[in-house]
């Protein structure tokens, strides 16, 4: 059986590490996709190999489209293929209506949406059997925003991830009979520095010791593990759902 190969976008830190590490534990060529910290990167393809996995950084803004590109190109010169599109990267900013300028609108839905589509679009070229690939599979990070909307100055990142659940059905649509599954989970509370754009850890722990069921956050790694059973095959009959990995909220 072939080595298989992981694309994690935003994959230097919080969920995407985790993820990265995880899938390189579980025998993927990972590559490792970030927009800035080299070091973070480089540190988490570190952990991989130290692990004996394998894994390769790969610099890359996915909100720009001819950055995508070439990232695409640099992964198929590195692995020789791609099995697993993870759409991870996104970005928190938090505003009020009132200050709803274009700038701010913008950066959101290019961080949170608009690469969705630049990277599944790649992604679906070299997985797609009517374009002779061998099929494969897309995991799109929405968020529990995406269906409470109730994170205040969230406005713009609930509506760009419930926008990532109607992308992820229709793409799951569009691409099913084509060897490709198409799949969303939406993490809740998660433990990451994405906290930051509400307040940090300590305000999210807050929240969830009172919002949420099981009265905790979430882990990077409780969302990794989820992303590695719905690329996995025991995940086969699965396609155009979104996983609420949320501890019951």
């Amino acid at each position: 059986m072939s080595v298989k190969t992981m694309l994690i976008t935003g994959a230097s830190r919080g969920i995407g590490a985790a993820t990265a590490l995880l899938a390189g534990k579980h025998g993927y060529q990972v590559a490792v996709n970030y927009a800035n910290n080299d070091a973070a990167a480089q540190a988490v393809v570190h952990r991989i190999k130290s692990l004996g996995g394998k894994a390769q950084a790969f610099k890359a803004d996915v909100t720009n489209n001819d950055e995508v590109i070439g990232l695409f190109k640099a992964v198929d010169a590195a692995f020789g293929g791609l099995d697993v599109l993870v759409n991870n990267a996104g970005i928190l900013e938090t505003f009020g209506i009132l200050q709803a300028t274009p700038d701010k609108i913008s950066r959101t839905f290019e961080a949170n949406l608009f690469s969705l589509y630049y990277c599944s679009r790649e992604a679906v070229k070299r997985m797609s059997t009517e374009q002779g690939g061998r099929g494969g599979v897309i995991i799109n990070m929405s968020s529990a925003a995406a269906k409470l909307c109730s994170m205040p100055g969230g406005n713009a990142y609930s509506a760009s991830k419930a926008a990532v659940d109607g992308f992820n059905l229709a793409l799951a649509n569009e691409v099913g009979a084509q060897g490709i599954r198409v799949n969303a989970i939406r993490p809740g509370l998660i433990a990451t520095d994405i906290q930051n754009g509400r307040g940090g850890l300590e305000v999210a722990a807050k929240i969830a010791s009172t919002s949420v069921p099981m009265k905790r956050m979430g882990e990077p790694s409780e969302i990794a593990e989820a992303v590695i059973w719905l690329a996995s095959e025991h995940a086969s009959y699965v396609h155009g759902a979104v996983l609420d990995v949320g501890g019951g909220r």
